[in-house]
């Protein structure tokens, strides 16, 4: 005889946990089973389980595993494995009917199988025998035979005695068959219990059971998804990388993976509904939280609801899922969309209602880079275009680089990238320059995205392919022709494919078409060149110290009002003018404004305070992704402007004397004038609230919108009239309807008059005093109000795009205005510093090769240090015929870094058009300014101190020119005494000598 096996599991419960009341004294070691009680109970035709006292069900479900003469029991105790002895009794078939040593139960084990009632339906117990039947005929009977100890044939019969009906209605069914078999009879249990637990067998144990049959278990396997679980794991697998924030009514809801991740970074609360952790954002918070993930790095997706309630109630799919599908999608440098972009007043700014609000960095430029490896010069090219989709800027440049990449490190702290684009197998030494950078900062969210994409979009077939289909379709007025585009170098086409097709997962391409937003990046331009090593070194955007602003060159002349006019100054610092002619107009302008005491410039720094980001916002609405604050916001900003400068055009005629300013000033108003036609046309109260449905109020326009309202209107006239026959229904001559919860054209009647109510009309609520009902013509006409009401939504966002592309029309122009206003900020920002720090306007001239300064001071140091002068000013007199040279020594803390930085500041400031601090300085034009300064190693990039400092030093003297200016710091300080006196002398020497 075989023996009852154990097998030792953790996923499957026993059959025996359904049963209970003995205890661990009076329990037999017969298959294991453990007794629990609990009670079954049949409800609308299905097999469920309910607790019938405190204990309970278990949390999991069970199955009777019957095959060949083993009965598995898979729930385990926790102690220590024991192994089974052979069952006592076995029934045998024909061997005689209960025999053979029956086990007994205890008497509490009985009292609870009593309660244990259950109320079997006759199709369920045939469906049983039937499988029993079909077995039995099958040759498999003789297989079936169980070790199953007489207690469970006790048990079967005592539950027999508890459904006499039953019993008797299959008596004639089942009697033959019982008389001959009593083992059948513990397999009809065995399968009745199977039909409760939970499938989930091993390979070596499984079951017999019907997968088909409609009383399996009471309870969903967690196997099965809902059907919004599917649809969301649909959109999961198209868009793998991202997270996707599920609108589900009135929230947001993340799952899965996503809703752990975004748990953590929004500190919210996850858990488990169904088979996915979830968690969920209101609607109106949904631009604070993407905005939180997308600081931390991620790439977030809005999935919204593309269906309405009435008109999908009225449609062939009403008993369906609503559909969903991606509306849009963020990242650090593609926040451009109408869920991102709240309209915060300045006085919330001020009181601090948006405090949590992750605010927008000055720059959010993406930059995409390539490499490309000339075998015939052996050289490494590199092509990097940066285009921020916020503004609507475009850089681009291809340059030759060595081992070190210094060249592309300068371009990326000159352009300050939140997101760069590179292929998947990217050469080592630019991916650890990446690194580097990323890790430079000291907070998560200022760290730069890196997005690797497929090497082979980078290809230059692959990329010219993108260029030419994105190129030669939908042209644009002012886009540029594909002529022009296939004109730019090969790194630099390989770098426009792949972005093209990168922002158009974002419908955010359109930026590209623009002929006048494309600049080179490169020195070539009419620019100063400034290094990476120069721009850390000198503290010309950040300071060394933690990496922020406080304490730079852009800290001390940034006194702009605006943010356009922000990001302006940041490139006039870092890329200083080198045209003589261009320096002058600057100086002139800010000269003007220092000593001018016109009402006129008083009037313009007015009138660009408090302003909005009108760049960012013309970029938007250029976009189609502006919502009705944000545009009505910015289209009267520019219609105000623009009526205010023609105001002031004749006092701007008659006082201004720079040229530069005239120009700035004169030619903004016209190109500001579009703006009033499209303010004229939008309802104030409406576009504030952001209803479109009253948005425009003159809908001569809009044809479709007018049809529409006249249909709503129509049905409305229909529900008013209605009111006459209710009043003589109800006899009621002042009775009027009344709105509760959303629930419009109710008919409100006292209860005590309800008899008079005809049986026709609909309840729709009610209160202790008074009902509320709808008649029968008012259920059909508000249900067709409801879906003219979404048809109207659907029809004005229609209008509301077409309106925001009649604007896009204008972009460019409004552009140059805007950009006018920056050049004008900057300008009155430079005025501020000059008067305030008492700087003195600059010589530059363009054929004297000179440095003269006459009492120069650090301007940041002599900023930080207050009023009381305690700053000590130096001179400098550098000249190529005379003194070229100057070597500076002095004991530690001595001021030497300080003194030579300063003298590269003034430089760089006098090149950008700006006063400097010194009582007189007399400077030719420098092409370019180069540094070495301090011991530091580089870890990232695998570099010691001593091979960091030779490799800026050996970059120096192969970029450097005659009118370039050299700083070197203690060169030579990582290797010994003699060898590192002897590089500084030689370098010096090459210098002197050879330049």
């Amino acid at each position: 005889m075989p023996k009852s096996v154990k097998k030792p599991c953790t996923t499957q419960t026993s059959i025996s946990r359904y049963f209970g009341g003995l205890s661990s004294s009076s329990s037999r070691p017969q298959c294991g089973i453990k007794p629990n009680p609990a009670e079954h109970r049949l409800s609308r035709g299905k097999l469920k389980l309910s607790s019938g006292d405190e204990d309970g069900l278990p949390s999991k479900r069970t199955k009777l595993a019957v095959k060949g003469h083993q009965v598995e029991d898979v729930q385990c105790e926790p102690g220590p494995s024991q192994s089974v002895k052979e069952a006592k009794p076995t029934l045998n078939r024909g061997g005689g009917g209960e025999g053979g040593g029956r086990g007994g139960l205890c008497s509490s084990t009985l009292e609870k199988l009593k309660g244990f009632s259950c109320m079997m339906a006759d199709p369920f117990l045939r469906a049983i025998e039937d499988e029993t039947k079909m077995d039995d005929r099958s040759g498999k009977s003789s297989n079936m035979r169980s070790s199953v100890s007489p207690s469970f044939v006790d048990s079967h019969q005592q539950i027999s005695k508890t459904l006499p009906g039953t019993e008797k209605k299959r008596d004639y069914e089942t009697q033959n068959h019982d008389e001959e078999d009593p083992e059948l009879a513990v397999t009809n249990l065995g399968f009745c219990l199977s039909k409760i637990t939970k499938s989930g067998g091993r390979e070596g144990g499984k079951v017999a059971e019907s997968p088909s049959d409609s009383s399996a278990p009471c309870r969903r396997s967690r196997s099965t998804y809902t059907p919004l679980e599917q649809q969301v794991m649909e959109l999961k697998q198209q868009h793998k990388d991202v997270l996707l924030a599920v609108e589900c009514g009135y929230k947001y809801r993340f799952f899965g993976e996503d809703a752990e991740i975004a748990a953590k970074e929004l500190n919210i609360t996850c858990h488990l509904d169904h088979n996915f952790m979830t968690c969920s954002i209101p609607t109106h918070r949904l631009f604070v939280h993407v905005r939180r993930l997308v600081s931390h790095g991620h790439k977030v997706g809005v999935v919204k609801q593309t269906e309405t309630s009435a008109l999908k109630a009225s449609g062939t799919n009403r008993n369906a899922l609503f559909s969903r599908q991606l509306s849009a999608l963020y990242t650090k440098s593609t926040l451009v969309g109408e869920d991102v972009n709240p309209v915060c007043r300045v006085a919330d700014v001020e009181e601090g209602g948006c405090a949590d609000v992750v605010s927008d960095p000055p720059d959010s430029f993406l930059l995409c880079i390539s490499e490309n490896w000339d075998k015939v010069k052996k050289q490494l090219s590199v092509g990097v275009v940066a285009v921020q989709p916020s503004t609507g800027d475009v850089f681009l440049d291809c340059f030759p680089d060595g081992p070190s990449r210094s060249e592309l490190e300068g371009r990326i702290l000159r352009i300050n990238p939140v997101e760069v684009l590179v292929p998947s197998d990217l050469s080592d030494q630019t991916s650890k320059l990446l690194l580097s950078i990323a890790n430079a900062s000291a907070q998560t969210d200022d760290r730069i995205r890196v997005e690797r994409r497929d090497s082979a979009e980078f290809e230059f077939t692959s990329a010219m392919n993108a260029v030419v289909k994105f190129y030669c379709h939908t042209p644009e007025k002012d886009s540029r022709s594909l002529s022009s585009v296939a004109s730019f170098d090969s790194p630099v086409i390989c770098c426009l494919g792949p972005l093209i097709q990168y922002l158009q997962e974002f419908n955010l391409e359109r930026v590209l078409r623009n002929e006048s937003s494309f600049r080179h990046l490169s020195s070539e331009s009419g620019g100063m060149k400034l290094s990476a090593a120069t721009l850390r070194n000198l503290e010309i955007l950040n300071n060394q110290t933690d990496g922020s602003v406080r304490g730079s060159l852009l800290w001390v002349l940034d006194h702009v009002r605006t943010p356009f006019g922000r990001r302006l100054l940041r490139k006039w610092v870092s890329q200083p003018l080198t045209e003589p002619q261009c320096i002058a107009e600057r100086q002139d302008a800010v000269q003007e404004m220092m000593e001018s005491d016109s009402i006129t410039l008083n009037s313009i720094r007015s009138l660009l305070s408090h302003l909005p980001d009108l760049e960012r916002g013309i970029c938007s609405i250029y976009h189609g992704k502006s919502s009705t604050q944000e545009f009505f916001l910015i289209c009267s900003s520019l219609s105000r402007l623009g009526l205010e400068l023609q105001a002031l055009l004749p006092a701007v005629q008659a006082q201004i004397r720079s040229s530069l300013l005239r120009s700035l000033l004169l030619d903004t108003p016209d190109l500001l004038a579009p703006a009033h036609g499209f303010l004229k046309v939008l309802n104030e109260k409406a576009a504030k609230s952001g209803n479109k449905t009253e948005l425009f109020s003159d809908l001569s326009g809009f044809p479709t919108l007018q049809e529409r309202m006249n249909q709503i209107q129509s049905v409305l006239a229909e529900i008013q009239a209605h009111r006459k026959e209710v009043r003589l229904v109800l006899k009621a001559p002042a009775l009027d309807y009344v709105s509760v919860s959303g629930q419009e054209f109710l008919i409100e009647v006292k209860n005590s008059l309800s008899t008079i109510v005809p049986p026709d009309w609909v309840k729709i609520s009610s209160t202790k005093t008074v009902s509320r009902y709808h008649s029968p013509l008012l259920v059909e006409r508000y249900k067709k109000l409801q879906q003219l009401r979404e048809q109207l939504l659907l029809d004005c966002q229609r209008e509301w795009t077409r309106f925001l592309d009649q604007f896009g029309e204008h972009y460019h122009t409004m552009k140059r205005a805007i950009s006018h206003l920056a050049t004008t900020d900057c300008l009155l920002s430079l005025a501020e510093v000059a008067k305030q720090g008492n700087y003195c306007r600059p010589k530059v001239c363009e054929n004297n090769h000179q440095i003269m300064i006459t009492d120069g001071r650090h301007p940041a140091i002599d900023l930080l240090m207050g009023e009381h002068g305690q700053y000590v000013p130096n001179h400098t007199t550098l000249q190529r015929d005379s003194k070229r040279t100057m070597i500076i020594t002095g004991p530690n803390m001595g001021g030497k870094s300080s003194y030579i930085r300063q003298v590269a500041l003034i430089c760089v400031m006098a090149q950008m058009g700006s006063y400097v601090p010194a009582r007189e300085a007399c400077l030719g034009v420098l092409d370019g300014i180069y540094t070495r300064m301090g011991a530091s190693d580089n870890i990232f990039k695998g570099r010691s101190t001593f091979m960091e400092e030779l490799t800026e030093a050996s970059e120096i003297i192969s970029q450097a020119t005659e009118r370039s200016l050299v700083i070197l710091d203690e060169l030579g300080r990582g290797t010994s005494t003699h060898d590192g006196i002897a590089i500084a002398y030689a370098t010096l020497e090459y210098f002197i000598r050879d330049t």
